[in-house]
């Protein structure tokens, strides 16, 4: 998507997963504009060393399956806070121009510590602002649900253990935002033309009931109950009500602006933004738009072609 719309000189995939890497390089190959740089954002040096020349920065590295990070929580935050820490002052000593960073709807009110961090994560590259200093560096965020078929989550294992003809469910209450991966990446591309520095943009997107997903992609498979795992929520939320007092509404996307210097006063920043009522949540049990049945069948349609017509 990005190599089609913006044509740019060169894009630079920075991971520690070799593999991913080269399955992606084999995708691309005879493209020059497309380049690989092994590295962890936990090594500051070779951040430093991958961002030379770079003008864009998306940051989406994390440490992000909830139990894992609740039985490894160490490791957790040397890679969502340290990694942050390392990436922001990278970013501002190598002019970078500006930079979006991924979060989660698991930072808004946190219960476990996956969310704990990529909060932390958010207020970090939000004060990055001010941290630049005289420096023209510009920091964003960007906070949406569940990412329909990204790796680890719950369509894709679903999918793998359909056939055996049980499918968990931790509880029948539980629901989830879901959004697709086309849509995720144009609200990434939205905060770079938007953002002047600070915002956080959460993407309006529908809600689904993980038990109504189970019977849309195994209607025979038995729903078998069993409890909600460590560090999980019933529901999810992108934003909490004390957030309410800085943010805005637009067509498709809300904006939490910083409460730090003032900024959610600035004109710039709010632009033709209309400001939510006192005590708004916008969390995925109490939205007013829910996935139905022929949306998701449609996704799958599109990304699993062979069980197109489950």
């Amino acid at each position: 998507m990005l190599l089609e719309k913006y044509n740019p000189k060169k894009v630079i995939i920075y991971s520690r997963d070799e593999m991913k890497q080269w399955e992606m390089a084999k995708k691309f190959e005879g493209d020059s504009r497309v380049r690989f740089f092994i590295g962890d954002v936990r090594d500051r040096e070779r951040v430093y060393r991958a961002l030379d020349g770079v003008d864009f920065v998306v940051h989406a590295a994390a440490t992000k399956i909830v139990p894992t990070a609740e039985y490894n929580p160490f490791e957790c935050v040397k890679t969502n806070v340290h990694g942050a820490i390392n990436l922001i002052d990278a970013c501002i000593d190598k002019g970078v121009k500006k930079v979006v960073a991924l979060s989660t709807d698991k930072a808004s009110s946190p219960i476990n510590l996956y969310g704990a961090t990529k909060l932390t994560s958010d207020k970090l590259f939000v004060s990055g602002n001010s941290y630049a200093g005289g420096h023209d560096t510009r920091f964003a965020v960007v906070r949406y649900g569940n990412v329909m078929g990204s790796r680890g989550s719950v369509i894709p294992f679903f999918m793998s253990i359909r056939d055996k003809g049980v499918l968990p469910i931790t509880d029948e209450r539980m629901t989830r935002f879901m959004i697709s991966l086309e849509q995720g990446v144009e609200l990434v591309w939205h905060a770079f033309e938007d953002m002047e520095g600070g915002e956080i943009y959460v993407k309006k997107i529908p809600s689904m009931k993980v038990t109504d997903l189970a019977r849309v992609l195994a209607p025979e498979a038995k729903q078998e109950v069993v409890g909600i795992r460590p560090g999980e929520k019933l529901h999810e939320q992108m934003i909490g009500a004390e957030d309410a007092y800085y943010t805005y509404e637009y067509l498709e996307h809300y904006k939490i602006l910083p409460a730090i210097n003032n900024w959610d006063k600035d004109a710039n920043r709010i632009k033709d933004g209309k400001k939510v009522s006192e005590g708004f949540v916008y969390a995925s049990n109490n939205n007013d738009d829910w996935m139905s049945d022929e949306a998701l069948l449609a996704w799958i349609d599109r990304h699993y072609y062979e069980i197109g017509k489950i």
